[in-house]
């Protein structure tokens, strides 16, 4: 079936009841976007879950109203998830036996080589893996998204896309991820921003919402000759106490952002009263629709969203409500992105 005919018989308005993505009838071939899940958590320091957040997102997903008030016929643009790698699933369960091991031995100033070497190695190659996806279909003129997953799922991505264009990153996150080698785990999810910025082409690095960071990661920050930029959550709630707007506290945010942007959300930068099963749960953050006022401002000033990734979401044992939020911010972000590449026409 055609993708015409697909989605002239497809009813936006009826209970999801295909296999793809919010029951959209794309695939991979005939989507315009397509997300990379990426069921990895190998080297978290916290609390584990985020590895099934690809699959919680996708069974979420089909309670998504696909109406979208911002971005006219939304559902239209084409959004289908590649396939979730049962290799990765595996290669991730066994790295993390690994990871547990090394951090047993840090605790007890063990030194083992070998295992670190191997944990790396295994990290690289999930690394590997997300580039190869990332190239296949930027190759075919998709745009591509990454679905962690911890947070050094993306990174894959990054690379690929920085290869191919210069261009800045819109971070939202509770923690600055800017830790070299955290851990003694070169691709740690604390170390993702350190990493990306090894990247010549990534031009800025925009943070937002940050309200746990070490004393090291102010001074990369400080030493960046403001090549990196963040902004606190304790200064952005200062300025609002203090009467400013968010809109203009959104534009002081835009004023650093090239024309090209790469949004990385980590969904820890809202409220954790919207994500309470996250890795890292840290008081203080965004609400939901003042992230997104700010990814639509990045829209409107006509700058192009590039790519995004969504991670950190960890359904909860008994607990579908993070996963719920995230497959709502994660298609309101494929949205924006797609309508700022001009596939939709401007509707707000």
């Amino acid at each position: 079936m055609s993708t015409q005919l697909q989605t002239e018989a497809f009813n936006p308005n009826d209970f999801a009841c295909g296999e793809g993505i919010y029951g959209l009838p794309f695939t991979t071939e005939n989507a315009a976007q397509v997300i990379i899940p990426v069921p990895w958590e190998a080297t978290v320091s916290y609390r584990q879950g985020t590895a099934q957040g690809p699959s919680a997102i996708l069974e979420a997903s089909r309670q998504v109203d696909l109406f979208d008030a911002d971005v006219h016929d939304a559902w239209k643009m084409g959004l289908a998830l590649d396939v979730i790698s049962a290799e990765l699933v595996e290669l991730n369960e066994l790295t993390r036996q690994d990871v547990e091991q090394q951090l047993e031995n840090l605790v007890n100033g063990v030194k083992d080589p070998e295992l670190l070497n191997r944990i790396n190695a295994n990290c690289e190659r999930m690394n590997d893996y997300v580039r190869q996806r990332a190239s296949h279909f930027l190759d075919k003129g998709k745009l591509v998204y990454a679905m962690g997953g911890d947070h050094s799922t993306p990174l894959g991505l990054l690379q690929e896309l920085a290869k191919r264009t210069s261009f800045g990153i819109l971070h939202f996150d509770a923690h600055a991820d800017l830790r070299d080698a955290y851990e003694g785990f070169e691709f740690s999810h604390a170390s993702i921003m350190f990493n990306v910025m090894k990247l010549a082409n990534v031009t800025k690095l925009v943070q937002v919402g940050i309200r746990d960071y070490c004393e090291d990661e102010v001074n990369l920050v400080a030493n960046s000759q403001e090549r990196i930029v963040m902004f606190t959550d304790r200064e952005l709630k200062a300025k609002q106490f203090a009467g400013y707007a968010w809109r203009e506290i959104c534009q002081d945010i835009l004023a650093k952002l090239p024309q090209q942007v790469y949004v990385s959300f980590d969904i820890d930068g809202l409220d954790p009263k919207l994500c309470p099963n996250t890795g890292t749960p840290v008081p203080g953050g965004l609400e939901f629709e003042q992230a997104l006022f700010l990814v639509k401002e990045v829209v409107s000033s006509g700058r192009t969203i590039i790519g995004f990734d969504l991670n950190e979401v960890a359904p909860g044992a008994d607990d579908e409500w993070d996963a719920c939020v995230g497959a709502r911010l994660f298609y309101r972000l494929a949205n924006l992105a797609a309508l700022s590449n001009k596939l939709s026409p401007l509707n707000f």
